[in-house]
């Protein structure tokens, strides 16, 4: 029993509790803070640590997409274009970086944790994006909402195959990466319906990205079971107290999180243009502060470009909680 009760344990289950609370709270992938996450407590190496985030993800994102189904949310017929793209890349993602790695583990191990820092940094881009959407959509007018619009099948599929791929090697962008095409693809797509497809074409995603990183990989039930322990209550926890939470702030610091993280495990990895000999936390610590004190000032300036004064409405908590279909908010 005490073989099992470590402080390792511990630390997994606390990780997986406060991402679960986040993912919860926010609805933004727990792929992008787990798999960071875990790198950073020297639990395992960056294959095992996607191998292991693979599978809890494929738990409990089967729990989420149930109840959207069963309320009849997802739109099934844009869900399969996404999985017909998804799943093979997925299947295919960690053979190819195994295949590029070649056969020393280290190489792998450096060459993931190059794949995921920048696949953080994508992620944290996606968010910015939805919101310059957003303010775009608020400016020109809300398009109707379409719960059924005609399927584009090839950008679908392509998007689905990006978003396989992306998974299947780093396990970020189930959510974040696919969640802001679908956008970009049906605007006129409704909350409700964007939210409950993603979900459940991020179910078979994940579980063939996480049987292919099984296979190849194998799956260490250490870290497995502490993180389903933790993350499971930790999302019920979020859902339940997010109504009362200021989200918008939340996700603001996420994006700061994961820019910082992103930066981080390129550092470790030793990405040339940050050296390989050393670490550069001030460098990273600096980064976050700037983001602090810059982002307002450049967000500020994106809204000149719309015709609207730096600060005030509509701001990005409004912007953020946007609903298709719905009445803009003030401008």
């Amino acid at each position: 029993m005490n073989d099992v009760l470590t402080t390792t344990f511990f630390s997994i289950l606390a990780a997986g509790f406060f991402v679960g609370v986040i993912v919860g709270l926010t609805g933004m992938g727990g792929g992008a803070l787990m798999t960071p996450a875990l790198i950073f407590l020297g639990v395992g190496d960056a294959a095992t640590v996607v191998t292991a985030d693979l599978t809890a993800a494929a738990i409990y994102k089967s729990g989420g997409a149930a109840v959207h189904a069963r309320e009849g949310s997802p739109n099934y017929r844009l869900a399969k274009w996404l999985i017909v793209g998804s799943v093979p890349m997925a299947l295919l993602g960690p053979w190819i970086i195994h295949q590029i790695a070649g056969q020393e583990p280290e190489s792998l191990d450096t060459l993931l944790k190059t794949c995921i820092g920048f696949a953080l940094l994508f992620a944290a881009s996606t968010y910015a994006l939805r919101l310059y959407i957003n303010l775009r959509r608020v400016r020109g007018g809300h398009p109707d909402a379409d719960p059924n619009p005609p399927i584009r099948p090839i950008p679908t599929l392509l998007v689905g195959a990006l978003g396989g791929l992306l998974v299947g090697i780093t396990s970020v962008g189930s959510g974040s990466v696919i969640m802001i095409a679908l956008l970009m693809l049906y605007p006129g797509l409704s909350a409700v319906k964007l939210v409950g497809t993603d979900l459940v074409q991020a179910v078979p995603l994940v579980l063939a990205a996480a049987i292919s990183n099984i296979a190849i990989n194998g799956l260490d039930w250490s870290i497995l079971i502490p993180l389903v322990i933790g993350s499971t209550p930790g999302t019920m926890i979020g859902s339940r107290i997010a109504p009362r939470v200021p989200q918008s702030i939340i996700r603001r610091g996420i994006v700061i999180v994961l820019t910082m993280s992103g930066v981080a495990l390129l550092d470790k990895s030793g990405w040339a243009p940050l050296g390989k000999d050393e670490t550069h936390p001030i460098l990273i610590g600096v980064i976050g502060l700037v983001m602090l004190a810059l982002v307002p000032l450049i967000w500020g300036l994106v809204r000149k470009t719309q015709g609207l004064p730096m600060f005030g409405a509509p701001t990005v908590t409004e912007l953020d909680a946007v609903e298709y279909g719905a009445p803009p908010p003030p401008r």
